[in-house]
């Protein structure tokens, strides 16, 4: 951002505190504050030399920010790809000072009435306020105006309580407590993880919702949760403690009536003084155990140090063997793409041709280098992790193909992990049961399953179309990607079927093994 000031210039970067180098709008407001809105950096605040900036850990729903407008009443409008915000000026200014920590935003989308929720970017300015105070934005879909005027407030603060708790992962109950009546729950010697689960009713906007939460002798302050719908405490010390807990509605609207559960942490009983005498007498016995376990622990390193280096080549294998056997496909058809445009330069036809081949392989090739850093990347080394990835995918391919997509997961999935090599073949194998019904089912709703079980899980992918078409069983195994598909699985220990349900279509059931952390 350069500023021109007595004839100089003088310019703003990142390392100055700049939200980023890509500037889409700027906005002085009344007060002389500059409003600084950025692709993907967030918003910037510039007062008096100083630069605060705003992002979405800070409660922006987008850091995308392309339009800003104030209108009159103290608020910032502001206009970005997952809709429009409505900001209090002076929630900003007191975040720029450093009383508060979160700036409550109150989001207006599809929901609302606007036909999208993504505004256009790359003009400046690109929302206005009117003679009359009305504010016009554009989006993707037209554009869009409201009147601040006449937004009605939602004052009906939500009702909240506590669902449940969870100690050491085993749940208490699972009853919701009566809001301002308290409940006490004893959290017995020797457990340590206290979970509280909490929610709140708000029907209009039950996804707009904040909640904060203290724990009386343990939290001097709240705690504020954003839309966090669980507490956690790793260890409480003995004693006896009142939890609280608020919730407001999309328009920061508060309960003031918390939900509330007392609790009591007991004393654990290696404080008396028998067991102090038993474990002096135990001491003893411990340490010739000690001695014999440390001379057999350096052996035990060396051969899981040598299965982990095993492993490790062997996953680097696998990484080249991708990168060469996608990537290397890719760069060297773009390659020859690129001569035959050089070659055919005096064919504009020709030209535009390659040119969109091109530019099609480029895309594959990104969306494979996406699938390759997600395989490797052990952070998604869970069930979570490999269907959220799985079912975006099948999403985004169902939809640019016109079919339905239905999806039937738990509400909430165990931390299950499992081996990369485990969650990469199950996505292939995943990738071409979506693939097949695309190409050949000629179906018109495709239904994806989750099935837990105690030993691993199983995915299933349903369609509505021509099933085995007229093969029996035997032959539609024999197919390369159906064959493909049952070594994947079998490599790592699962499991794969295809049948012709009763409602007809066909079923792929992919079952594969994962553990509990």
């Amino acid at each position: 951002m350069n500023c021109l000031r007595d004839g100089k210039f003088t310019a703003l970067h990142k390392q100055d505190g700049l939200p980023s180098e890509d500037i889409s709008s700027l906005y002085l407001d009344e007060e002389g504050v500059l409003w600084i809105g950025t692709f993907g950096g967030g918003l910037g605040r510039l007062q008096g030399g100083r630069l605060t900036r705003y992002t979405t850990r800070d409660g922006l729903v987008s850091n995308s920010i392309g339009h800003l407008v104030e209108d009159g009443q103290g608020y910032l409008w502001i206009g970005s790809n997952k809709g429009i915000m409505r900001v209090r000026k002076r929630e900003m200014n007191d975040f720029a000072e450093g009383l508060t920590r979160f700036i409550g935003v109150r989001t207006y989308g599809k929901p609302d009435g606007l036909p999208t929720g993504e505004c256009t970017f790359g003009s400046q300015p690109g929302a206005c306020k009117t003679r009359v105070g009305a504010l016009w934005f554009p989006t993707v879909k037209g554009v869009v105006t409201v009147d601040p005027t006449r937004l009605r407030v939602n004052l009906h603060a939500p009702p909240v309580m506590v669902l449940s708790a969870l100690i050491d992962g085993q749940p208490q109950w699972n009853n919701a407590l009566t809001a301002g009546v308290p409940q006490t729950l004893v959290v017995p010697a020797g457990k340590e993880h206290l979970d509280i689960y909490y929610t709140s009713i708000n029907l209009s906007a039950p996804d707009r919702g904040r909640f904060k939460y203290r724990l009386e002798e343990y939290e001097t302050e709240w705690v504020d949760a954003l839309n966090n719908d669980v507490a956690r405490y790793p260890k409480l010390p003995p004693g006896h403690y009142l939890f609280k807990v608020k919730a407001c509605n999309e328009d920061g609207i508060w309960n003031e009536e918390p939900g509330v559960l007392a609790i009591t942490v007991e004393a654990p009983f290696w404080r008396t003084w028998w067991f102090l005498a038993t474990t002096t007498t135990l001491l003893l016995a411990a340490i010739t155990a000690i001695v014999r376990y440390l001379s057999t622990q350096k052996l035990r390193r060396q051969v899981e140090r040598l299965r982990q280096e095993e492993a490790l080549e062997k996953e680097r294998a696998r990484i080249a063997r991708d990168i060469h056997d996608q990537l290397g496909a890719s760069l060297t058809q773009m390659a020859l793409l690129s001569e035959l445009v050089h070659d055919d330069r005096e064919d504009s036809e020709q030209v535009r041709a390659h040119s969109q081949q091109i530019s099609q392989t480029a895309r594959d090739t990104t969306r494979v280098l996406d699938e390759i850093v997600w395989a490797v990347n052990p952070s998604n080394d869970t069930l979570d992790g490999l269907m959220t990835y799985a079912c975006k995918y099948a999403q985004e391919y169902l939809a640019v193909a016109g079919l339905r997509y239905r999806l039937d997961v738990p509400d909430q999935l165990p931390p299950l992990v499992m081996p990369p090599d485990v969650r990469h073949n199950v996505f292939l194998a995943f990738k071409e049961a979506i693939t097949n019904v695309v190409r050949h089912a000629g179906a018109t709703l495709v239904r994806v399953r989750l099935r837990l079980e105690p030993d691993g899980f199983t995915l299933e992918i349903q369609d509505d179309g021509r099933g085995l078409a007229g093969m029996d069983e035997q032959a539609a195994r024999s197919r390369n990607g159906l064959s493909n598909m049952r070594k994947r699985m079998e490599g790592v220990g699962g499991g794969f079927s295809i049948t012709t349900p009763p409602e007809g279509g066909a079923l792929v059931r992919l079952s594969a093994p994962c553990r509990m952390p």
